[in-house]
């Protein structure tokens, strides 16, 4: 079938009755940069809302930006960069770690909802998203939420929007907060920490007033790829501070101090740390092209204390490699190929810890043999059910995308 190619909101209403009229589901996409991410949609109609990709308002004085869903992402992030201001949530480029386009949208950005590193300090995406113009799955408009924070009253319908991926209703503007980048910024690097003394120092560092903005653990592997350069022989645990060059000198000289118990720190100047960010935020170890690109891997969110007792305990039962980001609260996980991707023990030793597991690259055999969305207890599966039901009563979004079951 040929793609329906809206150009304006009024389009996108038309297609999604036109859709509801025949009962015929929509796949909602942008650049499709993420359409590896959850289950196949059980249908063979496209909605690509790449055409929806103009900036519709910039107030850099006032940190707004509106702009259509479907808009590049990195042409925004350059946009944004002529005003030396950027998403405080880092949002995670994908293509290398699924192999897949390498420029995505706003809306995929929302829709998917992973955050970077600074997610310690800075929030996620939803935190970020002030207002949004969406068409339900009853085909009529809405606007929820406005330009600035006290503007968002009654149900906080963003919130929900977020994460959904493409669910309930598609996104065609959105407005979100953006914020000044920092002036320079400066990482520590710890070695040969193992990760339950790594979760301490990372810890100690975030539970300081040094204002940390990001803090990794990278196990030691001869199985992934490189981190920027970064070595793999032994382990290193990076803590980020940004800021203006004078307040982070400070802080870093202080919190060296501080964190003198779990050993002497190297220092990374602002290039390299960038570059080592970038690499943790977007998975690069575990790239597509990389050695273990044919392994699938997990995205696990769980209580960062509880965090290295999770990891080393996956890595040693599956052979597997692990990244610890969030201080622990969240671990990447490439595990050798299996029919199941390992899927029962994982999200035993998952539920255990406190956690939700999510399998974000596999192949499609495996994705239609495992739940890639973590399984919810019943209470709260009543009410996504309750809630698909208000915002796409017919299914119409997405079908099948977020449940294996459909």
């Amino acid at each position: 079938m040929t793609p329906l190619k809206p150009a304006t909101s009024a389009d996108v209403e038309s297609a999604v009755r036109d859709a509801l009229a025949a009962n015929q589901p929509l796949e909602i996409i942008g650049h499709g940069s993420k359409r590896a991410i959850g289950h196949a949609s059980r249908t063979n109609a496209l909605l690509d809302l790449a055409a929806l990709n103009k900036v519709s308002s910039y107030e850099p004085e006032e940190l707004v930006l509106t702009v259509q869903a479907g808009a590049s992402i990195r042409e925004v992030q350059a946009l944004l960069e002529t005003r030396r201001q950027e998403f405080a949530f880092e949002p995670m480029d994908t293509s290398g770690l699924l192999g897949a386009p390498a420029d995505g949208t706003i809306g995929g950005i929302i829709a998917a909802a992973l955050a970077g590193p600074r997610r310690v300090k800075a929030g996620g995406v939803r935190d970020h998203l002030l207002g949004l113009h969406a068409v339900s799955g009853f085909g009529d408009s809405f606007k929820a939420g406005g330009r600035v924070v006290k503007n968002v009253t009654g149900y906080d319908l963003c919130k929900l929007i977020a994460g959904s991926f493409g669910t309930l209703a598609v996104m065609t503007d959105v407005t979100l907060k953006v914020m000044p980048k920092a002036e320079t910024e400066t990482t520590l690097l710890l070695a040969r920490l193992d990760p339950t003394r790594a979760g301490e120092a990372m810890t100690a560092a975030l539970g300081s007033s040094y204002d940390v903005s990001a803090a990794a653990h990278l196990p030691v592997s001869g199985l992934r790829g490189s981190v920027a350069g970064l070595p793999r022989d032994r382990a290193m645990t990076l803590i980020r501070l940004e800021g203006i060059a004078t307040s982070v000198a400070h802080r870093v000289a202080t919190l060296e101090a501080r964190l003198a118990p779990f050993g002497s720190a190297e220092r990374l100047g602002a290039e390299a740390s960038v570059a080592a960010w970038r690499a943790i935020r977007d998975v690069s170890p575990f790239a597509a092209t990389g050695p273990l690109g044919q392994w699938p891997v997990w995205r696990i969110v769980c209580p960062p204390a509880a965090g290295p007792m999770l990891g080393e305990a996956l890595a040693r039962k599956t052979g597997g490699d692990i990244l610890y980001d969030w201080a622990g609260g969240l671990l990447w996980a490439a595990l050798p190929p299996a029919a199941d991707a390992h899927a029962p023990y994982l999200r035993r030793q998952v539920e255990a810890a406190g956690g939700h597991a999510m399998l974000i690259r596999a192949s499609e055999a495996v994705r239609s043999a495992v739940d890639v969305f973590h399984p919810q207890p019943p209470g709260l599966a009543a009410l996504n059910t309750r809630i698909k039901a208000a915002f796409d009563p017919q299914d119409i979004f997405n079908r099948g995308r977020m449940m294996r079951d459909g």
